[in-house]
């Protein structure tokens, strides 16, 4: 029997890149799955199609990670229609990109929402219908722990605050037998941060294995943790950048 057989997930933003790839692999070892999306729709149903075509059940959601109420409609609707929540995957994101100068308050206000206060939010309400065994497991992002360059203080910013949060998330959910970890990609290459374009040369020098990762590596490192293999893994963070932070 796959090892995910019988739970349920939610991965946000879940129509491309990384998230898709979360939620194909967990589709793959079992599970349920329910993706957001804001605009890519088309992506996210080819997402559930892929997922059904394989036997799998599968549930496309319009949420937007800054609208709070939209975020714990996305739980309750996957509860509802799965019939339990067990694995809730914190994907949704953006990647803000400017000197300290330029960047406006709108933008730190919309980032922190997506990044910080929607994590909040949604594992909040998850909280409430896992049962022992639940896994919470955020996406952040290498530079959280290391800025090589300059222009990503905010995104670095509103990505460290997972470590913080995830950390506080295991003291309070420990005794519940519920786990929270964030995992913290490098260069991957996807449509926010392609392996051709602009700025990948400079990346893929500061990259001992001299290449992008792929979005399957950070699905795989999710389903470990949302797996058996991670029952014991708790309020860390496991960094997957080729060695970009070594």
């Amino acid at each position: 029997m796959p090892e995910l057989a019988g739970r349920a997930a939610l991965v946000t933003g879940g129509s491309r890149g990384i998230g898709a790839a979360v939620a194909l692999r967990l589709a793959e070892l079992g599970a349920d799955v329910a993706i957001t999306y804001v605009t890519a729709k088309d992506h996210a149903d080819e997402v559930v199609e892929k997922i059904a075509d394989h036997g799998g059940r599968a549930l496309a959601i319009g949420a937007d990670n800054t609208d709070a109420d939209a975020v714990v409609r996305s739980v309750e609707r996957t509860a509802a229609e799965f019939g339990r929540f067990d694995i809730l995957v914190n994907n949704a994101g953006v990647f803000p990109y400017g000197l300290i100068d330029d960047v406006t308050l709108e933008e730190v206000d919309r980032t922190l929402a997506i990044h910080t206060r929607a994590v909040f939010v949604a594992s909040q309400a998850a909280v409430r219908h896992m049962t022992e065994g639940g896994r919470i497991v955020s996406i952040g992002s290498n530079l959280a722990e290391h800025v090589p360059f300059p222009g990503v203080a905010l995104y670095a910013m509103s990505k460290s605050a997972l470590n913080g949060f995830t950390k506080g998330l295991a003291r309070d959910l420990g005794p519940r037998g519920i786990t929270a970890n964030v995992v913290h990609p490098g260069s991957t290459d996807t449509d926010m941060n392609p392996a051709d374009g602009e700025g990948a040369d400079h990346q893929r020098g500061l990259l001992p294995l001299g290449h992008y990762g792929e979005a399957a590596d950070i699905a795989n490192t999710v389903a470990f943790l949302a797996g058996p293999g991670g029952r014991f893994v708790n309020g860390t963070s496991i960094t997957v950048d080729g060695g970009t932070n070594a």
